[in-house]
């Protein structure tokens, strides 16, 4: 059945459950560019803004280094505080950025999926080590399409370098007379705009990528049509075996009514399509209740069972009529027939205190 699955075409959109089930695999659509071009764009504006600033803390921790190197006695518990201080300014000048780049690329994964934990995707399986399919997806239209992406995006990336850097080929030649922070404020605004034209490219693709992974997603999580009925008969069960159920139910509810037929007052008939049983106790009801009804065999078998233990069968079309219409079994009949039946009641009594 499995294999006939796979075979058939997957048309149908995907159920709720297959999504959920999907989800819980870690299996979504989600685009790593967009994440990388959230992370670019707010490191740039990062750099923007604190630039002038990290520079001034590299300058800095660059003094310290050489004035407590130079003025150091040379040997191991010294090299190592050095090395500590090193590793803790360098700490302190990153950080901000690190916690940055972490948040960006957080929130760029909870806008296209939500907030999602799952632990399948790195649960240990040999099929992830079969070469075979290792191979098969080496050769895959997913991996495929991975490299052409990878491939325009260095082009991109290269071909904007190359336009900026033409547009400011005029202004190298004046950086020979210029100081050391004039080119280096030149050489920063150049990869400044570099970044800056590549971060545009990069959230267009990003955003073409987002669609296609979507579409991708929808692809993967199509179904066939057994798939759809598979899945039916697994979360509503299978509709042979619930008509089985329904049926066996209705049979047992038909056998109490029969059951029920010998302990009533009176079987109001059509004469020959309807029969309806009514008993009234008046120590326990205040009004008559059906206790069995029905029409064809059944109103026939009622007539049957009533004959054979002495039940007075009454024929009445009306009554029988609006009884099999609108009162259930186990049901009191309603106030507007309290007349009609007690004249059928009181007629019952009669005869049953005659035959006395």
């Amino acid at each position: 059945m499995a294999e006939g699955n796979q075979d058939q075409e997957k048309t149908e959109q995907p159920t709720p459950k297959r999504r959920e089930e999907a989800k819980k695999k870690g299996q979504v659509a989600k685009s790593q560019e967009v994440a990388s071009a959230t992370i670019l764009l707010v490191c740039l504006i990062f750099f923007y803004f604190n630039a002038t600033g990290m520079f001034e803390q590299v300058l800095d921790m660059m003094r310290w280094m050489f004035l407590e190197s130079g003025s150091m006695t040379v040997n191991s518990a010294n090299i190592q505080a050095l090395m500590v201080g090193f590793i803790y300014r360098m700490f302190v000048l990153l950080f901000p950025l690190f916690m940055i780049v972490v948040a960006a690329g957080m929130i760029a994964n909870f806008l296209q999926v939500g907030f999602m934990f799952s632990t399948e995707s790195i649960q240990p399986k040999l099929s992830k080590i079969d070469p075979i399919k290792g191979f098969q997806k080496f050769f895959s239209l997913k991996t495929l399409v991975e490299l052409v992406k990878n491939i325009f995006k260095i082009s991109i990336v290269g071909f904007i370098a190359y336009l900026v850097i033409k547009g400011e080929i005029r202004g190298l030649f004046p950086l020979m007379e210029q100081s050391v922070w004039g080119i280096l404020s030149f050489i920063g605004r150049v990869v400044f705009k570099i970044v800056f034209v590549t971060c545009l490219a990069l959230i267009v693709l990003a955003i073409l990528d987002y669609v296609y992974q979507k579409w991708e997603h929808e692809k993967e999580l199509k179904m066939s049509k057994q798939e759809v009925k598979d899945e039916f008969k697994q979360t509503e069960g299978d509709p042979l075996v619930k008509a089985r159920i329904r049926r066996l139910q209705r049979e047992a509810a038909r056998h109490r009514m029969m059951a029920n037929v010998p302990t009533a007052d009176v079987v109001i008939t059509n004469p020959t399509h309807i029969a309806v049983a009514l008993k009234y106790d008046q120590a326990e009801m205040f009004a008559p209740k059906v206790v069995a009804k029905g029409r064809g065999f059944i109103a026939e078998r009622i007539k049957e069972i009533a004959r054979e233990n002495g039940v007075t069968i009454v024929e009445n079309k009306p009554v029988a009529q609006v009884l099999y219409k609108i009162v259930d079994v186990d049901e009191m009949i309603p106030e507007n027939l309290y007349r009609a039946v007690a004249e059928i009641l009181a007629y019952v009594y009669g005869l049953k205190a005659s035959e006395a």
